[in-house]
């Protein structure tokens, strides 16, 4: 069985204060276009929330799709702290998780990305220079709770680093995305109207 975590318990700080799950791409908000695509790449969603209030606010935003809505466990961790709260939640033994604010998300990069786990405790994209996509990844769901269960660093870099990761290189996923724009992120305002106003 294969989830897929969405994290958007982010505080929207770069954003203006709007929730960047809320974004509109060609009429739809980016958590909207991001569960359409999971829908058919994993056997279950789940979506990370701040607090119970934005549960209560997703589950009326996600009528119509089936997703599971989960509070942050541990509070103000970030990205490690919203994989806590996913992963114990998750039913699958392989996970990908997602931040909300990629619009592009590519369903064939996903199935390929699950397809490459193996032995590998996770898969991670890695560009040539070096930057990695660990909120555009797969992770065997044991091994985040191994680490969970005593981890004390927030960064999702350490976490990598205490399991055993496996890196593709971005440029092996092209043949399922040419332009790589299931890596788009819109981080605030700025880059979403010029994402709006493109061509």
């Amino acid at each position: 069985m294969k989830t897929g975590i969405i994290l958007a318990g982010g505080e929207a700080k770069r954003a203006g204060g709007r929730e960047k799950y809320l974004f509109e791409y060609d009429g739809e908000t980016f958590l909207e276009r991001l569960l359409s695509t999971l829908k058919d790449a994993v056997d279950e969603i789940i979506i990370v929330a701040r607090d119970d209030i934005h549960c209560r606010r997703f589950e009326e935003i996600c009528a119509g799709f089936e997703a599971k809505i989960v509070p942050d466990i541990r509070k103000g961790l970030g990205p490690v702290g919203g994989l806590h709260a996913g992963v114990q939640s998750a039913g699958g033994e392989i996970i990908f998780a997602v931040a909300c604010d990629m619009p592009f998300v590519n369903g064939d990069v996903i199935r390929y990305l699950f397809s490459l786990s193996g032995n590998c405790d996770a898969v991670i994209p890695r560009w040539e220079e070096g930057f990695i996509e660990p909120l555009h990844a797969v992770y065997k769901r044991d091994a985040l709770e191994r680490y969970m269960h005593s981890h004390k660093s927030l960064s999702l870099r350490d976490m990598i680093d205490s399991i055993n990761s496996c890196f593709v290189n971005v440029n092996d996923l092209r043949q399922y995305d040419a332009d790589l724009k299931t890596f788009t992120n819109i981080n605030n305002l700025n880059d979403l109207e010029k994402l709006n106003n493109r061509g």
